[in-house]
């Protein structure tokens, strides 16, 4: 089924499910306190992928992502914006929602939100504190990283043993690999802060209750994968096994799953370099968001990704041809006749197979398919391509697409002025007045319209 790279282990591992037939999956989703980035999209797309593999190999697929709707960033944005914080967060999960659907990411079957989980919450900090693995102080409760010496595993980089260590409290939620501390669970009520009762007293939960909370009530003690982005390895997935596994004694998380970072042009996106990208800012500069998605597969998860707007044009053009290709293919009439393509199409299915079973290697997958798409191309040039033959192919592309959703398209239209020069062209070829259709057809290219003329007729498609 799956050989994937397990963070934990620092090797890949053959994936199995806990429980035949069916995986339980969390992905740390979005704070919505803003509109999420290209960034950010990489990881969801991840999951997306990954979510499509496992189903298309027939196990059944519980996917949970969060919504964070409660932490220091999304209050201080409601503070910003004059808004309450439901009326803050709910704008940008909104926004996220649509930008997950714009890049033809599948709805997860399960999208939580913090703060409707607060006593969940409640239940794992009070199981903490009968355990000996937390305490109270002043209104607000920590997690103990002494109490717990398997702290540090998925990172390495701390050991909840070392007893030299100064573990000192910290009431913010993020922080540097360097500030291993007791990390709040419950934070005492501050003013102008949403606040909830609790037996400790009235406050709001720390960032990294939320989701073992969340991922508990959907998935249960034990999840057989866990996605998040490299940069939550720690300190927040570190707190998440700590406090979940202390508070069940169950194994956490089986497989967990980082994507790299992405970076622009070189270097770190950021909005003061003006390199910093949401999804809407791209389609307004007159992108396809099926191009994005396509580019953000490019390089494999566990790789850095160099996003450029060069590449984005090249993303662009490839899908241009792609979708020509398989166009050409659903033209092809249902009494044409050809070579047989099944085995091409076979070998194409095999490595498609191979590259997303190894560590869902999606630029592998995809190779995949251009390749066919160059071979079967060089068939179509020669006329040697009939219907039984396209079938066989676009069956591939279909069950391709399934997994990268960058196949399926709709047929671009032109407008009456270019339809009539079409037309026009066409006559003249009838009447056999090849320079005003050689006229013509330079004159659709000026607009960046390209004419085929094929053994079935003439074809157009936009240059790129």
């Amino acid at each position: 089924m799956l050989q994937i790279y397990n963070t934990m282990t620092r090797r890949k591992e053959q994936f199995e499910p806990l429980e035949p037939g069916v995986v339980r999956l969390y992905s740390c989703g979005p704070t919505v306190y803003d509109v999420a980035h290209i960034g950010n999209l990489r990881t969801f797309l991840l999951s997306d992928l990954l979510v499509r593999h496992l189903r298309r190999t027939g196990v059944e697929v519980h996917n949970v992502m969060n919504i964070t709707d409660v932490d220091d960033k999304t209050i201080e944005g409601a503070r910003r914006e004059g808004l309450t914080l439901r009326e803050h967060t709910e704008k940008y999960t909104e926004y996220f929602m649509e930008d997950l659907a714009t890049l033809r990411i599948l709805p997860a079957w399960q999208n939580p939100r913090a703060t409707d989980h607060i006593e969940q919450m409640h239940e794992i900090i009070a199981a903490l504190i009968d355990k000996g693995h937390a305490y109270e102080s002043e209104g607000s409760v920590y997690f103990d990283i002494s109490s717990y010496p398997r702290y540090g595993r998925l990172s390495g980089s701390v050991s909840g043993a070392d007893s030299s260590r100064d573990f000192s409290r910290l009431d913010e939620d993020e922080y540097e690999l360097e500030d291993a501390r007791d990390f709040a669970l419950w934070k005492a009520a501050k003013p102008d802060e949403p606040t909830w009762d609790s037996p400790w007293g009235p406050g709001r939960p720390g960032w990294h209750i939320e989701c073992s909370a969340m991922s508990r009530a959907y998935l249960g003690d034990t999840l057989d994968m866990h996605v998040g982005a490299v940069d939550l390895i720690f300190p927040h997935h570190e707190n998440e096994i700590a406090q979940s596994e202390g508070a069940t004694g169950q194994e956490f998380v089986r497989f967990w799953v980082h994507p790299e970072h992405l970076i622009v042009d070189g270097e770190k996106m950021s909005k003061s370099k003006g390199n910093f990208y949401t999804l809407r800012d791209l389609i307004e500069r007159g992108y396809d968001p099926i191009a994005i998605r396509h580019l953000l597969m490019t390089a494999h998860y566990r790789r850095q990704l160099n996003f450029t707007l060069e590449g984005l044009d090249q993303s662009q053009q490839a899908l241009g041809r792609l979708w020509d290709f398989v166009d050409r293919l659903e033209e092809i009439p249902a009494d044409a006749e050809g070579e047989d393509l099944a085995e091409a199409a076979a070998e194409a299915l095999a490595k498609f197979n191979a590259a997303l079973g190894d560590d869902l290697n999606a630029p592998a997958a995809m190779a995949a398919v251009f390749e066919l798409m160059h071979d079967v191309n060089a068939a179509l040039a020669e006329g040697k391509v009939g219907h039984s033959g396209a079938a066989q192919v676009l069956a591939f592309l279909r069950d391709a697409d399934s997994v990268l959703g960058i196949i399926e398209h709709e047929k671009g239209s032109v407008d009456a002025d270019v339809e009539a020069l079409m037309t026009e062209r066409e006559q003249a070829r009838a009447d056999k007045n090849w320079a005003r259709a050689d006229e013509i057809r330079d004159e659709l290219l000026a607009q960046g319209i390209v004419i085929e003329d094929t053994p079935t007729g003439a074809r157009w498609r936009r240059e790129g």
